[in-house]
């Protein structure tokens, strides 16, 4: 019974943490000016990209490939870290702020980084202003999900683990 209460409650706490997450991302792309150009780029290419294909008379697939691609990397993004996280604290029985915020954090800015390969296009040039925008966004995505990772804690960290261990351990 207690296993359900806390798969209950750890639900509970994810459907919190991932639109806080999602908030902290927004005010963060709004505020940030590299962010801003990132989106904005993004923005007019997929906005090219619908209206070459509408003047080809051809169904604007570009755009639902568009949305479905923001879908699954807002996905990764603002849930897997959470869910790992919150998984690995109730296993681990970590009821740590520090596991739950920086840990999270820490998965969230990594995942970009894990998801993009060692290999760059460029033969390993880098320029400094691309590296500076990139260490903005990182930071920016480690905002995002120790945020997120914050609210779970709030919500389901702060009594994670087995209680029957913690009994056990206190009779012994």
């Amino acid at each position: 019974m207690h296993l359900l209460g806390r798969l209950i409650l750890g639900a509970f706490a994810l459907l919190l943490a991932v639109p806080a997450g999602f908030a902290v991302l927004v005010l963060a792309v709004l505020v940030d000016p590299a962010a801003q150009a990132w989106l904005t780029g993004g923005a007019l290419a997929g906005l090219d990209m619908a209206l070459s294909d509408l003047s080809a008379g051809l169904p604007p697939e570009g755009v639902v490939l568009f949305v479905a691609g923001l879908a699954k990397a807002l996905f990764v993004l603002l849930f897997v870290p959470p869910a790992l996280v919150g998984l690995g604290g109730e296993v681990l029985g970590r009821r740590g702020l520090v596991w739950y915020g920086a840990g999270c954090g820490l998965l969230t800015a990594a995942f970009p980084w894990l998801t993009r390969g060692a290999v760059r296009a460029g033969g390993g040039t880098h320029d400094a202003g691309l590296l500076a925008a990139e260490a903005r966004l990182t930071l920016i995505l480690f905002v995002v999900g120790a945020s997120a990772g914050l609210v779970y804690w709030l919500v389901a960290g702060r009594r994670a683990g087995s209680t029957r261990g913690r009994r056990w351990a206190e009779d012994a």
